[in-house]
């Protein structure tokens, strides 16, 4: 079966797709263009794509009758129109499960560095302007014993509220519907952004993207935060109104901000730039050795038991 697989992968991957696929690499770097992608489908069985590649519908629509599985290097789908895929008779597979930890692990480093300024401390050095030692100098906060907000308590948000209690941090979230007890974890529920926002010492966005969770994070809402609250977002870029946080943080409202994702990456909002209170990392959250290839695998496992099935029935 031909595999066209849209960018380059950890080699690991690489290697395992190419003992059972016969792969058309791409290895698009920067924009994503779909008629690359059509120019090189022919025969095409299957498509390996990541999250920097938008297969709108009409994409979709070009594509080749031979292909049937669009597999996706992400957990989230928002890239893809599901609706024209399913049309089509186009299947979709993610890789979700496999990057909760890494993402995890990546919010808590964002949190511990937007609190204790560690992003301007590191500047502030490799510029040679650090004179010494002394008491008031880049004070931050501790993040143990705070309350700690989590809007979106899927896998990774539960992987987090894991770790933030090993801090004695006081876990809230905000959630379509309350999770069972067992997965809640000592969580406390709330049911309206009101409550949620105004308990929040740190809030962590870990929701998907998509039109529902659009801007959620709104001046609105921010001014429903603490003041001097911090805000990590390692969900979406798409769940924040950036002018509202920029405002937020240039204001003082809010002390700080860690974003590993925004709106329109890789061409994120200027006013980013400026802020010595905004820790900013390029999308980096499920970048492990281990995390990248655990996806990779699972991608190809999912390509693999759509076509398995497919040629089952055809046989049958």
């Amino acid at each position: 079966m031909n595999l066209l697989v849209t960018r380059r992968l950890p080699e690991a991957v690489e290697q395992r797709a190419a003992r059972e696929f016969a792969v058309v690499q791409l290895a698009i770097d920067g924009a994503f263009d779909g008629n690359s992608v059509l120019r090189h489908c022919a025969g095409i069985a299957a498509i390996l794509c990541t999250p920097a590649d938008r297969f709108d519908a009409s994409l979709i629509n070009r594509l080749p009758d031979s292909v049937r599985v669009i597999a996706t290097f992400s957990v989230g789908v928002e890239h893809i129109d599901m609706a024209a895929a399913a049309a089509r008779g186009i299947a979709i597979r993610h890789t979700p499960d496999v990057l909760s930890v890494a993402t995890a692990e990546l919010a808590l480093t964002l949190m511990l560095m937007a609190a204790r300024r560690a992003g301007e401390g590191e500047r502030l050095l490799r510029a040679g302007r650090w004179r010494g030692l002394s008491p008031t100098f880049l004070l931050g906060t501790g993040i143990a014993g705070k309350a700690l907000g989590i809007f979106g308590m899927g896998r990774i948000g539960r992987e987090l509220a894991k770790m933030a209690r090993g801090l004695a941090m006081t876990v809230h979230y905000r959630n379509r519907n309350r999770l069972e007890p067992a997965l809640e974890g000592g969580a406390i529920y709330h049911g309206s952004d009101t409550s949620f926002l105004a308990a929040c010492d740190i809030l962590s966005i870990n929701a998907p993207g998509g039109a529902d969770t659009r801007h959620w994070l709104n001046a609105e809402r921010i001014a429903g935060l603490r003041p001097g609250a911090i805000v990590i977002n390692t969900g979406r870029g798409s769940t924040v109104d950036d002018e509202a946080l920029i405002a937020a943080l240039r204001s003082g409202h809010l002390a700080a901000a860690g974003l590993d994702v925004f709106e329109g990456e890789p061409d994120i909002n200027a006013g980013y730039m400026t802020l010595e209170n905004a820790v900013l990392l390029p999308h980096i959250g499920s970048a492990t050795v281990e995390t990248r290839e655990a996806m990779g695998f699972l991608a190809l496992d999912g390509i693999a038991d759509v076509l398995k099935r497919s040629n089952g029935t055809a046989s049958g």
